[in-house]
């Protein structure tokens, strides 16, 4: 299995030097004497992590075979990842020194630097290590907001705003996709077959105990309230996590083989379909979008209009790239050399500021490791980058060199969030009788409902309106 598995790797390696565009490392000479790079949004997503839940979950009664023994405790970074993560920023660190934004080595000063992570152990964790890798002369302060695990307001998928009309609204976009919650879901059954087979389910304690021995689908209903992330009920919640410990442990073993089935790339691939098809459901429909990731979009605007910043990193979860897509109609491309399709593990949305001298311009960018990198724990360079995919708007054209006019992006961002603005938020039929909204006083509320006793940096409830606090 190792020897096959170094040649899986050999041969991925292979492709990434030859059919990947990559556009953040093959700057030609010509662009670059047209444009100086002024700045350097990273949106991540965390690394490697051990499953969500710990002794007990669901995953673990549908197998009866003993799950991989994690380094981290539950829904933790990995070892793996902390290592991985402190590669890519050795790379970013070569990347940016290469187009002359930093110096090599250098120490932030003033405001020109920031990290900032959700609270998640996972996340800070992730931008620790990151920052490790891209300012090693530099003891980085993680900038977080909330106690060690607990969920910062600025990366929670939360709804802020909530009306009948608009959940109907909602629910409306997810029954459009891709024929509907139920059709979607039957086109991964082919994986749902699959990972039985790999789990042997029909053995396990679920089985046994007259649970289940099928992953299911056809019972998804979903919860949509406001001050709480969108939720799914049914099998489809089981599958996906079932299908996101496997995944998990195939990264962290280096081995594409599950409790002794061998697996191809492809199947693997297939399995992580079962969690596009669930993320995608509760966090991509423009309409809840807009909503819950108006925290994030409407910091990233900020810091694309500030002139004293170089390097920003932001640190949260799939669904904050997968929303914050949404939400401004940006057109992820299909990735390669990864099992997810969209947003795999320790990827990042970047967005680049460039100057011509007379206009500024943003390029966009997903980048990510490979598999065959994660597996092999590859020294990322110029030499060998990771992925790097460039992102498309829907409905703005960049010009001949790949690259958005930040007027024109700055125009998006402002539509998403008048969307947001435009939400009516309002009782609703499912609250209690005595419930209701905040009253238009001079309470000041953070994203999750707590009540502040004055305004905090990031958006604040202020008398039922937003008002963002000064960072």
């Amino acid at each position: 299995m190792k020897q096959s598995l170094k040649l899986w790797c050999l041969l991925l390696a292979l492709i990434l030097g030859g059919a990947s565009v990559q556009a953040q490392m093959k700057r030609s000479d010509d662009f670059r004497a047209k444009y100086q790079l002024k700045e350097v949004v990273v949106m991540s997503r965390h690394n490697i992590r051990s499953p969500l839940t710990s002794s007990g979950a669901a995953h673990l009664r549908v197998t009866p075979h003993e799950w991989f023994k994690w380094t981290s405790p539950s829904s933790q970074l990995s070892l793996r990842g902390g290592v991985l993560e402190t590669e890519m920023g050795q790379f970013f660190r070569q990347w940016v020194v290469s187009e002359g934004l930093l110096p090599d080595n250098y120490r932030p000063e003033g405001e020109e630097v920031l990290f900032y992570a959700n609270s998640r152990q996972r996340t800070f964790a992730t931008a620790k290590y990151f920052s490790a890798g891209f300012l090693p002369f530099a003891n980085v302060e993680i900038t977080h907001k909330w106690d060690e695990d607990k969920t910062d307001p600025m990366f929670t998928p939360q709804f802020t705003k909530m009306s009948d009309a608009y959940r109907q609204q909602v629910l409306a976009e997810i029954a459009a996709m891709n024929g509907g919650p139920k059709a979607w879901a039957a086109t991964v059954q082919p994986a749902l077959t699959l990972m039985e087979q790999v789990l042997d389910m029909s053995e396990s304690p679920a089985a046994l105990e007259g649970d289940t021995v099928h992953f299911w689908y056809d019972d998804t209903e979903f919860q949509l309230e406001k001050g709480e992330e969108p939720h799914l009920t049914g099998g489809l919640k089981l599958a996906n996590s079932a299908a996101d410990a496997l995944v998990l442990q195939c990264y962290e073993t280096e081995s594409l083989s599950a409790f002794g089935h061998e697996l191809t790339a492809e199947q693997w691939r297939a399995i992580c379909g079962v969690k596009e098809v669930y993320d995608a459901l509760l966090f991509t429909t423009h309409a809840a979008a807009v909503n819950i990731a108006y925290p994030l979009v409407s910091r990233i605007r900020e810091e694309l209009q500030r002139e004293d910043r170089k390097f920003m990193f932001l640190c949260g979860h799939d669904c904050n790239l997968a929303s914050i897509g949404a939400a401004l109609r940006f057109q992820y491309p299909d990735t390669e050399n990864a099992f997810e399709l969209h947003t795999p593990i320790g990827s990042k949305l970047v967005f680049e500021k460039w100057s011509d001298g007379k206009d500024t311009y943003v390029a966009i960018n997903l980048v990510y490791p490979a598999v065959s990198q994660m597996h092999g724990r590859s020294l990322l360079s110029p030499d060998v980058p990771p992925m790097v995919k460039p992102v498309s708007v829907e409905g703005i054209t960049p010009n001949s060199d790949g690259l958005y006019k930040l007027s024109e992006l700055d125009a998006r961002f402002s539509e998403a969030m008048s969307e947001y603005d435009a939400i009516v938020d309002e009782p609703t039929s499912l609250q209690s009788a005595n419930s209701s909204t905040t009253s238009k006083s001079a309470d000041i509320y953070n994203l999750q409902g707590q009540r502040l006793e004055a305004l905090q940096p990031g958006i604040n409830i202020v008398g039922g309106e937003k008002v963002m606090g000064k960072w």
